[in-house]
């Protein structure tokens, strides 16, 4: 492995040229297919194998243009203050409006208030259901310009109107504080490397990547069905790993420089030993991530395939156009004080000594003070509930909030998140008396308010019902109540010779958090048990994989306790700009796990792998821990910090996903790196000594050697990789 990435570093900084103008080549290309092509889209996210999903495909069949997963949008109107909606002046108001709406294109059918359904008791309050003809995502400009307008007409006759449904949603967008750690990035390699062209270059890298594999989900998004949000995922982490990984490379250049004359060589040494690193590191992330097309979920399927992508291109350009560059200004990426000769190895590493002593000194108490640190952080975990926060969660100056508001003040928190109930009568000796069994058994259930009169289609053997429950979407004693109507479904089906399903947007969002939940273990089990086996390789140890496997756990575990105490409980949301707590999107704890396993892993590799590399030239196992922690802990400092700053820009996202990912993130990047890599991990390596790189004679003779530590680059080059010697005041440590 180091012998074959040495020749390609070698390569591309000889034929600098040819790199970089194949890498633009490639760029422009990409810039030209995105231009020409339709970009991402926005459809319903389908679910295979769960009821809500079967029975929006029954609706679809059994009610020809029906529309089930057409756009849709919730008008509510209220009178003003002492007058009801149903007074001539502000009825001929609301007629007026919906007229207006219904003239509008892609308009499918509107259905006005009407008393006792969608009118308050008191009169003040209505709303109107407007439906269309296709998907929201394929809603034009005009259609939703011409609803606004006819809101707006409204409310200037006097009335309060505001309007909510999947009509409003447009595509996710991107705003220049999502890539604000692009400038925190900046800082830390100018404040790292000491010299603008080192700083400069990792950026220079990281975006031409990141605008490659952008630009490339961009074009291919639209015949695949890919969202806004799988570009935006690939963009984040391609980013984050593109800067970090050509970080690497860099630093291991300004190593390799400092003992050799031939820069040449250098560049060899630097992609044969730092790019070995970086392909393994690069793996780890690509088999999380790709993991996730096991899951049966085709939107995570795409978006983890997406950022997937972004990773493998990142490491290409760490490998090729890096050294390719460095050919320009070999010596350039020097400080102006390592190129006068008058910076050392001990003087640049010292900022870690003091913080390896105390490790070295007192490992057992570390160990235990960490993992108490992050069981504590990781307390709210246990409360996670899944869910999709809706409008509830908006700020109150988006009309869908205002819209949720006025509808839960004037019919109860449930009419905000109506089950739709499909029943097919098709195998009974009258439909309609059956129909009437169903609909009176849900309406006797406890938690349902109402039950509406039901919709037959054309052949008048399957019915549409809507339940309205007592309490909101999201309120966990909703969930509770579709578990009931499923469980009760036996008997009122024997009875009435009929069957039906649960739907609904509510109900398909509690169907989504269940597959979740039940897909998450296995995911987990999927990619530690994978990326156990990569690192079996890497680092020929049985306890370096295992100890990794677990400090990642408590990684995300912490992270999910953030996750929780901000987004449900509510801790610190103002400073996010979350309105409203609410339950965790169902998305989110398998994303977060696919990403941050491959991002602990990265440290874990960097780290661990100048440990492994000082441990097979000859030092003793503690004393490799000490070398291994000051060559490369800056280094990893400085690439966590990055991640943090880039992750956290996207925690000021609109999008709630996004937001939540990027908080996720950012925390379980701070706690992976500064918690588990750079201080527990050493602390349990240098109670385990000599054990810690033990490995079983018979799995020793199995696994494939891969020579990350770059052993066979001394015989090609003819001189030995040096080691830098451990520092006194380490070794007084023990």
């Amino acid at each position: 492995m180091a012998s074959m990435l040495s020749r390609l570093g070698r390569f591309s900084y000889r034929k600098r040229w040819v790199v970089v103008a194949l890498w633009l080549l490639a760029l422009s290309g990409v810039v030209l297919l995105a231009v020409k092509s339709e970009g991402p889209v926005s459809t319903r996210a389908t679910m295979p194998g769960i009821e809500s999903q079967e029975a929006f495909d029954l609706i679809e069949e059994r009610f020809p243009g029906a529309a089930a997963d057409g756009g849709s949008a919730t008008v509510v109107f209220v009178a003003p203050p002492g007058q009801t909606l149903m007074s001539a002046e502000n009825a001929e108001v609301v007629d007026a409006t919906l007229a207006s709406i219904s003239s509008g294109p892609q308009v499918l059918r509107v259905i006005p208030p009407s008393t006792g359904r969608s009118i308050s008791a008191d009169g003040s309050t209505g709303f109107a259901s407007v439906s269309y003809e296709v998907p929201a995502s394929e809603l034009t400009e005009e259609s939703r310009t011409a609803l606004a307008d006819a809101v707006e007409q409204a409310r200037g006759a006097g009335l309060t109107a505001e309007m909510s449904g999947s009509a409003l949603k447009t595509s996710a967008k991107m705003s220049g504080v999502e890539l604000a750690g692009v400038a925190v990035a900046a800082v830390v390699l100018l404040m790292t490397f000491g010299s603008m062209v080192a700083a400069g270059l990792p950026l220079l890298t990281a975006i031409i990547g990141v605008a490659i594999s952008f630009l490339g989900v961009w074009t291919v998004a639209g015949p695949l069905d890919m969202a806004i949000n799988s570009g935006i995922l690939a963009l984040m982490l391609g980013l984050a790993v593109g800067i970090d990984y050509a970080m690497f490379v860099v630093s291991r250049f300004r190593e390799e420089r400092l003992g050799l004359d031939d820069a040449e060589q250098a560049a060899g040494r630097a992609v044969g030993t730092a790019g070995s690193a970086v392909v393994f590191a690069g793996l780890t992330v690509v088999i999380a991530l790709a993991g996730l097309s096991v899951v049966g979920i085709p939107l995570l399927a795409k978006m983890g395939l997406a950022a997937a992508g972004a990773v493998v291109v990142a490491v290409a350009v760490a490998l090729t156009l890096v050294p390719a560059l460095l050919g320009f200004a070999p010596n350039r990426v020097l400080s102006r004080a390592q190129r006068r000769g008058s910076l050392d190895s001990s003087a640049r590493r010292s900022v870690a000594r003091p913080w390896m002593r105390l490790v070295l000194r007192r490992p057992l108490l570390i160990t235990l003070a960490g993992v108490a640190l992050l069981a504590a952080i990781a307390v709210p975990a246990l409360s996670l509930q899944l869910g999709t926060p809706g409008d509830a969660s908006l700020s109150t100056t988006e009309t869908q909030r205002r819209a949720y508001d006025l509808r839960a003040s004037a019919f109860g928190p449930g009419s905000n998140g109506p089950l739709t109930v499909v029943v097919d009568a098709r195998g009974a000796a009258d439909p309609e008396a059956a129909v009437a069994t169903v609909a009176d058994s849900i309406r006797l259930t406890s938690g349902v308010v109402s039950v509406s009169e039901p919709t037959f289609n054309q052949e008048g053997d399957t019915a549409i019902l809507t339940a309205v429950p007592s309490t909101s979407p999201t309120d966990e004693r909703t969930e509770a109540l579709v578990e009931t109507l499923r469980a009760a479904r036996p008997g009122v089906e024997a009875e009435g010779r009929v069957s039906y399903e649960i739907t609904g947007t509510t109900a398909l969002d509690i169907d989504m958090a269940q597959k979740m939940q039940s897909a998450l273990v296995p995911y987990v089990g999927l990619v530690i048990g994978l990326a156990v086996l990569l690192l079996l390789v890497v680092f020929r140890s049985i306890w370096i994989p295992l100890t990794a496997a677990l400090g990642f756990l408590l990684s995300l575990f912490a992270a999910f306790g953030v996750i929780v105490a901000v987004f449900q409980w509510g801790w610190a949301a103002d400073l996010l700009g979350v309105q409203q707590t609410g339950p965790v999107m169902s998305l989110m704890p398998i994303l977060l796990v696919g990403i941050v396993f491959g991002l602990a892993m990265d440290y874990q590799v960097f780290l661990v792998s100048r440990m492994r590399e000082a441990h097979v030239h000859g030092k003793p196992a503690q004393d490799a821990i000490t070398t291994g922690f000051q060559q490369s802990s800056r280094v990893v400092v400085a690439a966590a910090v990055i991640m943090i700053a880039v992750f956290g820009g996207f925690a000021a996202a609109h999008e709630p996903l996004i937001k939540m990912v990027g908080l996720g993130l950012a925390c379980a990047v701070f706690f992976d790196a500064f918690v588990v890599r750079l201080t527990l991990m050493p602390a349990v390596m240098q109670q385990l000594g000599e054990r810690a790189w033990w490995l079983p004679r018979w799995l020793d003779r199995v696994l494939p050697r891969v020579d990350v530590e770059g052993q066979s680059l001394e015989v090609e080059d003819g001189s030995p990789i040096e080691q830098q010697p451990e520092p006194a005041e380490a070794m007084s440590a023990r």
